[in-house]
């Protein structure tokens, strides 16, 4: 079973531009769109990839990811409702820990959200110069909402 335990944070600056050690180009979409449930397809880059996620409890929920041949996910995201997303991700570290930074294109920009990957919900980390207000568990941030 896998357990996805994230906090995300508005970004006030483009500090992180200047750490980014990776950056990645991004388009996902929803199958399903329920609060207990979500299948999302995106490619990043030229890979494919389905995830299942469950209901978010605090800040964490169950979260399956399977990568996917790249073709399937195209087709795949011609089968979604609503909008597709678009979004540059730049992956940045900061004092031992890994931030991902979306910036979000179309009419989303100039949205810009940064979330941390923690092992579990008691994990201490601090907090980049970049970093501005949580928004963990508020549903407008959610990418499934969007």
């Amino acid at each position: 079973m896998g357990v996805e335990t994230e906090r995300k944070y508005l970004v006030k600056n483009k500090g992180y531009l200047s750490l980014a050690k990776e950056k990645h180009t991004i388009k996902q979409g929803y199958l399903q769109r329920e609060p207990e449930r979500t299948v999302r397809i995106r490619t990043k880059d030229e890979r494919g990839y389905i995830t299942v996620k469950g209901l978010t409890k605090g800040c964490s929920r169950l979260e399956f990811e399977y990568e996917i041949p790249y073709e399937d996910a195209l087709q795949m995201l011609a089968l979604c409702a609503g909008r597709i997303i678009e979004k540059t991700r730049y992956i940045v570290g900061h004092d031992g820990m890994c931030w991902e930074i979306d910036e979000f294109e179309g009419d989303l920009s100039p949205l810009v959200v940064a979330e941390i990957e923690l092992p579990d919900a008691d994990c201490t980390y601090t907090l980049p110069d970049f970093i501005g207000e949580e928004v963990t568990g508020n549903p407008k941030y959610y990418n499934s909402n969007l």
